[in-house]
C-alpha cells in the first residue's frame, strides 16, 4: 500500500468510529495494523472535503465488488470433495488453505523479538528454525540477534536445509507454544525454509555475524554456504553499489569477462557500468557487447559468479560497501 492509500485507509477508519474500526483491524496483518496506527497518530486535522472524497472512493470500490458465496473456504472444500473424492481433495485443500491459516505460529507476528527470543531460547535449533521461517525476515533476524553465536549458526543451517514442515510437526510446535499462543484446530504442511529465507535473515544480521555463520556452515557444507552467499547478493544487486565501489571493481575485472557478464545484465546494470568508465572505454564496451554473438547462459552465469567473488573480496578489504546488511555503525 502506497502512502496515499495508507492515508486514505486511516481516514476511513477514523470516519467509521472506534468499534467498527476495531472490527476491521482484526482482519489485517500486524504490519498493516502498525502502519495504520502510525498514520492515524500523525493526523491532527483532516479537511471535510478530503473525508468525503475518501468515503466516496470506498463506496465506489465496494460497489464494484460482489461476494457470490457466503463462506468461500467451505465452498472450495465442498466443491473439491464432490469433484475429486475425499482423499484427493484433502491433499489439494491443504495446499489451497495453507495461506489462510493464521492460527498458532502465525500469532508470533504480533509479538516483539525479545518475547519470542525468551520463548525459543531453550528450544532445539530445529524447532526454532521451523518457527522463524514463518516470520518476516527482519523479525526473525531480530530474534536471532538475541541468541548466542553457536545458537545462531545452528538455526541458520537448519533454516537453509529445511524442506517443508509436516502437519504433525506443526501440531507439535503449537503445543510447545500453547502457553502464549492460540492453538490452531488444524495444521498443514507449509512450504517454508530453504536457502533464500536463510540468506534474507542472515543479510540483516550484519557483516560480523554473517561471516561467523558462513564460516560455520562452510565447515559442514561448502556448497550450501556458497548457495547462501549467492542468494544474499546477486549480480543485479551491483546496481546498488556506489560509483566509487563500481570504479574499484572495474579496475579488477578483465574486459573480456566484463563483456560476457554484462550480456545477461539489466539495462540499469549496464548503464551503471558505462557511467563509471571513461567515454572512450564505455564506447568500446558498448561496441563489444553489440558485436558479441549469442553467449551460453551457463557461461554468462559463470563469469558473473567470478565477478561476485571479486566484489566480496573488495568488500572484505573495505573498498566496496554492500547494501542490505544490519550494521549501522559509523567509524
Amino acid at each position: 500500500m502506497d502512502d496515499q492509500g495508507l492515508e486514505n485507509a486511516a481516514i476511513l477508519l477514523m470516519a467509521l468510529g472506534e468499534e467498527e474500526a476495531a472490527a476491521v483491524l482484526k482482519h489485517l496483518a500486524p504490519k498493516e495494523v502498525q502502519g495504520l496506527g502510525e498514520a492515524i497518530s500523525k493526523m491532527k486535522a483532516v479537511p471535510s472535503q478530503r473525508v468525503n472524497d475518501v468515503l466516496q472512493l470506498f463506496a465506489d470500490s465496494a460497489g464494484d465488488t460482489s461476494l457470490l458465496v457466503g463462506d468461500t473456504n467451505e465452498y472450495v472444500k465442498t466443491m473439491l470433495r464432490l469433484a475429486l473424492g475425499d482423499d484427493k481433495a484433502s491433499l489439494l485443500i491443504d495446499r489451497i488453505m495453507e495461506a489462510n491459516d493464521t492460527a498458532g505460529i502465525e500469532s508470533l507476528k504480533w509479538m516483539d523479538a525479545v518475547s519470542i527470543g525468551e520463548l525459543l531460547r531453550t528450544e532445539h535449533p530445529q524447532i526454532v528454525a521451523a518457527i522463524l521461517v514463518h516470520l518476516e525476515s527482519d523479525q526473525a533476524a531480530a530474534v536471532l540477534k538475541l541468541f548466542t553465536e553457536r545458537q545462531r549458526n545452528e538455526v541458520l543451517v537448519r533454516i537453509a536445509t529445511l524442506d517443508g514442515i509436516q502437519p504433525s510437526a506443526l501440531k507439535d510446535l503449537n503445543e510447545v507454544m500453547s502457553t502464549v499462543l492460540a492453538s490452531g484446530d488444524r495444521s498443514r504442511k507449509a512450504s517454508k525454509g530453504g536457502v533464500k529465507p536463510a540468506a534474507e535473515i542472515l543479510g540483516m544480521l550484519g557483516t560480523a555475524v554473517e561471516t561467523s555463520v558462513l564460516d560455520y556452515i562452510r565447515e559442514a557444507d561448502n556448497d550450501l554456504a556458497q548457495k547462501i552467499m549467492d542468494s544474499m547478493f546477486t549480480f543485479d544487486d551491483l546496481v546498488n553499489i556506489d560509483d566509487k565501489g563500481i570504479q574499484s571493481l572495474l579496475k579488477e575485472v578483465q574486459s573480456e569477462s566484463l563483456v560476457i557478464a554484462l550480456k545477461g545484465a539489466t539495462p540499469e546494470m549496464r548503464d551503471k557500468v558505462f557511467k563509471n568508465m571513461s567515454t572512450r572505454a564505455a564506447e568500446t564496451l558498448r561496441e563489444d557487447l553489440e558485436s558479441r554473438g549469442p553467449v551460453r547462459v551457463s557461461e554468462v552465469e559463470a563469469e558473473q559468479k567470478e565477478l561476485l567473488k571479486v566484489v566480496r573480496r573488495l568488500a572484505d578489504e573495505g573498498q566496496i560497501v554492500l547494501s542490505g546488511g544490519g550494521d549501522d555503525d559509523f567509524v
